[in-house]
Protein backbone atom coordinates (compact mmCIF):
# COMPACT_ATOMS: atom_id res chain seq x y z
CA UNK A 1 0.00 0.00 0.00
CA UNK A 2 1.26 3.48 -0.86
CA UNK A 3 0.80 6.42 1.44
CA UNK A 4 1.43 10.11 0.74
CA UNK A 5 4.33 11.20 2.94
CA UNK A 6 5.53 14.72 3.77
CA UNK A 7 9.26 15.45 3.65
CA UNK A 8 11.40 18.38 4.76
CA UNK A 9 15.00 18.78 3.69
CA UNK A 10 16.72 21.33 5.93
CA UNK A 11 20.27 22.66 5.69
CA UNK A 12 21.51 25.14 8.28
CA UNK A 13 24.75 27.07 8.00
CA UNK A 14 25.61 29.44 10.85
CA UNK A 15 28.85 31.23 11.64
CA UNK A 16 28.64 32.56 15.18
CA UNK A 17 31.51 34.23 17.04
CA UNK A 18 31.78 35.65 20.52
CA UNK A 19 33.90 36.11 23.62
CA UNK A 20 33.73 32.51 24.91
CA UNK A 21 32.69 29.03 23.86
CA UNK A 22 29.80 29.07 26.33
CA UNK A 23 28.50 32.38 24.95
CA UNK A 24 28.82 31.25 21.33
CA UNK A 25 26.98 28.01 22.16
CA UNK A 26 24.20 29.97 23.85
CA UNK A 27 23.82 32.40 20.94
CA UNK A 28 23.80 29.53 18.43
CA UNK A 29 21.18 27.63 20.42
CA UNK A 30 19.00 30.76 20.59
CA UNK A 31 19.21 31.18 16.79
CA UNK A 32 18.27 27.53 16.28
CA UNK A 33 15.30 27.92 18.65
CA UNK A 34 14.07 30.94 16.65
CA UNK A 35 14.32 28.87 13.46
CA UNK A 36 12.42 26.00 15.10
CA UNK A 37 9.70 28.31 16.44
CA UNK A 38 9.23 29.93 13.04
CA UNK A 39 9.14 26.51 11.34
CA UNK A 40 6.44 25.27 13.73
CA UNK A 41 4.35 28.34 12.88
CA UNK A 42 4.65 27.65 9.12
CA UNK A 43 6.91 30.68 8.78
CA UNK A 44 9.09 29.31 5.98
CA UNK A 45 8.61 28.54 2.32
CA UNK A 46 10.91 26.56 0.03
CA UNK A 47 14.31 28.13 -0.44
CA UNK A 48 17.08 29.92 1.41
CA UNK A 49 16.37 32.26 4.32
CA UNK A 50 18.80 34.57 6.10
CA UNK A 51 19.38 34.00 9.82
CA UNK A 52 20.30 36.83 12.19
CA UNK A 53 21.37 36.89 15.81
CA UNK A 54 19.22 38.58 18.46
CA UNK A 55 20.68 41.98 17.52
CA UNK A 56 19.82 41.59 13.83
CA UNK A 57 23.39 40.86 12.69
CA UNK A 58 23.49 38.25 9.88
CA UNK A 59 24.99 34.94 11.03
CA UNK A 60 24.05 32.52 8.26
CA UNK A 61 21.21 30.93 6.40
CA UNK A 62 18.76 28.07 6.46
CA UNK A 63 17.42 26.19 3.45
CA UNK A 64 14.12 24.32 3.36
CA UNK A 65 12.69 22.05 0.69
CA UNK A 66 9.15 20.96 1.52
CA UNK A 67 8.01 18.04 -0.62
CA UNK A 68 5.57 15.17 -0.57
CA UNK A 69 5.70 11.80 -2.15
CA UNK A 70 4.59 8.25 -1.85
CA UNK A 71 6.24 5.90 0.59
CA UNK A 72 5.89 2.31 -0.51
CA UNK A 73 5.91 -0.24 2.30
CA UNK A 74 7.51 -3.47 1.26
CA UNK A 75 6.06 -6.73 2.52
Amino acid sequence: MSELTQYIQCDVELNVSGPSQKTVASWTAAALRRIADQLEQDGFEDGHHDVADNTGRPIGSVYFDFTEGYHVEED
